[in-house]
């Protein structure tokens, strides 16, 4: 099938399963944004483009979500619910619970606006590598992602995923025959909460806030669209280590780099990025940003690891 047909497919899908009014989570990413065009496109002033801050999010992304809409002429409304995610993520460690905890608190706040707007379904951008990695035909669950295996048994909505026979490849495709950006890198649906080992907190959210931006900016500085990585991003550890800082010692957290390149997502291989690349990308983390004091870099594909951490 062409790529146009694909599109007309879709929407077809969304026309056949949606009778009423609907609310589509936009993470941002391109799966639920690519989503949202087209269920807006068949839809209109019947779907509410709802994203929700949840505090776990890279800097920027709450006005880069805002414009999108705002270009597109989207019904939307922007749920800040930060203090509600770090409040239901206090004390957990196991990254399972914490996606878990972010899929059910997602929902939770969804079915609050979808109450609000009058809606009976949910619209969300699962794709195929989500389901088939939270345990789908009878494989072994590899991780939930926030969007399957965190959605509670008793969701009031009924839940519509026009994407989920799509893979990551033809997803841009799709969005590139739309005249959408296609150089957005894959961000996790649980956010930012699953590149922090160990407990989520205020202060560890702020330090890997800015150490993403910072991964983010010399990435994007150094390279062309088309020679960056599939995804590249940063990891907080839960260890510390000695350094110096100044003639003092010091006692800092470990960030890890992470650069991968793939096509679908289902597999992929580290990138091998410049040495100056990374040493411009130790030295600025480690200057800026004193509490930290050691940069890694990941050098596992997938498999064996995932491309997230956690």
């Amino acid at each position: 099938m062409s790529v146009s047909s694909y599109i007309e497919q879709i929407k077809a899908d969304i026309l056949d399963k949606v009778k009423g009014r609907a609310i589509i989570a936009v993470s941002g990413g391109q799966d639920s944004s690519l989503l949202s065009v087209l269920a807006s496109q068949v839809l209109a002033d019947k779907l509410l483009c709802v994203f929700v801050d949840t505090g776990l999010l890279r800097i920027g992304e709450v006005e880069r979500v805002k414009k999108f809409f705002e270009d597109h002429s989207m019904n939307y409304r922007i749920v800040d619910a930060s203090q509600e995610f770090l409040s239901a993520l206090k004390g957990v460690i196991d990254p399972e619970e914490k996606r878990k905890i972010i899929g059910k608190t997602f929902i939770d706040v969804l079915n609050r606006e979808a109450e609000n707007f009058g809606a009976e379904y949910l619209l969300q951008g699962t794709i195929a590598p989500d389901w088939i990695e939270s345990g789908g035909q009878k494989r072994d669950t590899i991780k939930s992602h926030h969007n399957v295996g965190g959605l509670p048994k008793d969701m009031k909505l009924k839940l519509v995923e026009p994407l989920r026979d799509f893979y990551k490849d033809e997803i841009r495709a799709m969005s590139r025959e739309l005249g959408m950006r296609t150089d957005l890198q894959p961000f996790p649906g649980p956010g930012l909460a699953v590149r922090i080992m160990g407990e989520v907190t205020a202060e560890k959210l702020d330090l890997l806030k800015r150490v993403t931006k910072i991964v983010e900016d010399k990435v994007e500085g150094a390279l062309k669209p088309e020679e960056r990585p599939w995804q590249y991003f940063a990891v907080l550890l839960p260890v510390r280590t000695t350094g110096v800082h100044g003639d003092r010692r010091a006692y800092g957290y470990t960030v890890a780099v992470r650069m991968i390149d793939s096509i679908d997502a289902m597999t992929g291989t580290f990138t091998k990025p410049s040495w100056d690349l990374l040493e411009d990308i130790a030295n600025t983390v480690t200057d800026e940003i004193p509490e930290i004091n050691r940069v890694v870099y990941d050098i596992t594909n997938k498999p064996p690891a995932t491309i997230e951490w956690e």
